[in-house]
């Protein structure tokens, strides 16, 4: 018998510029989360829904976060919710400066002041193996139409840069590109437009999960690819569908600033657990 179904399985729901979030506390006991139970969850008609899911566990240092896509699969980063995580912990604690760990590595969170959060995504990944690709090229411009920049974030990231991202039809566009054989591992995929050297416009699909209002890695890595190719400086605010987000690639890794929101908290219940 897996342990939360005896008693049902508290949970909170969260987001960061609509970039929505479940988020489940498993520090004090384990929790598995099979993929059909996750997938289970994401189901916005059947379930509550989310872009992805967090478990919260014992870590290290202040606490281990793990991802998961819509889809059931695992994602290794995801910047929106270990904003959100860490505003949730830093609330708790009192405390005003923490230390992650995810798959991705440790990342280190502060309150920027505001209602703000910043946390440290770390070092972009821009050599091929590192993103990854599947065959060795130059990251900078890929020979795909387009000639999108490949970074990797924790996670790979494929940034078209286009005059008008509103013109795009970000469905099909994205979907055909998550797929693209250069991408081992699938890819986010971001439409981002050029508004000024500190200031761009995106759009993301985010891979296992489709579109999405916001996505700090791709934030990132869009920003990380906009001063790799000279098209911006290394502080940039970009604007998603859901808001904005200011990036800063600074000399110890990547900071990503902005909002989160604690919607509510609930329980998914035992019936619904024994129904997955």
């Amino acid at each position: 018998m897996i342990a939360h179904k005896n008693k049902g399985l508290p949970f909170e729901k969260m987001h960061g510029l609509g970039n929505d979030f479940v988020v489940v506390d498993a520090r004090t006991r384990d929790i598995p989360l099979p993929p059909a139970l996750v997938e289970a969850i994401a189901d916005r008609h059947r379930g509550v829904g989310f872009d992805q899911l967090a478990v919260i566990s014992k870590g290290a240092h202040d606490a281990h976060l793990t991802f998961y896509n819509s889809d059931g699969s695992l994602s290794a980063a995801c910047g929106n919710a270990t904003r959100c995580i860490a505003r949730k912990l830093m609330d708790e604690s009192g405390l005003t400066t923490l230390r992650l760990t995810t798959d991705r590595g440790l990342l280190m969170a502060r309150d920027a002041g505001g209602g703000l959060t910043s946390v440290n995504m770390g070092h972009p990944q821009l050599d091929w193996h590192e993103v990854p690709l599947a065959e060795e090229m130059d990251t900078l411009e890929l020979p795909i139409d387009g000639a999108p920049t490949a970074t990797g974030m924790g996670n790979p990231h494929c940034t078209f840069f286009v005059e008008d991202a509103e013109s795009v039809d970000l469905a099909a566009f994205g979907a055909a590109h998550e797929h693209h054989p250069l991408y081992p591992e699938r890819t986010n995929v971001q439409v981002a437009q050029i508004i000024g050297p500190d200031h761009i416009r995106m759009r993301v699909w985010e891979r296992g999960v489709g579109i999405t209002l916001a996505s700090g890695s791709s934030s990132c890595a869009t920003a990380v690819a906009a001063a790799r190719r000279g098209l911006t400086g290394r502080k940039v605010q970009i604007d998603l569908d859901g808001g904005s987000l200011w990036i800063n690639w600074a000399e110890d890794g990547v900071w990503m600033t902005g909002g989160t929101t604690h919607v509510f908290s609930g329980e998914f219940t035992k019936d619904f657990l024994d129904s997955v």
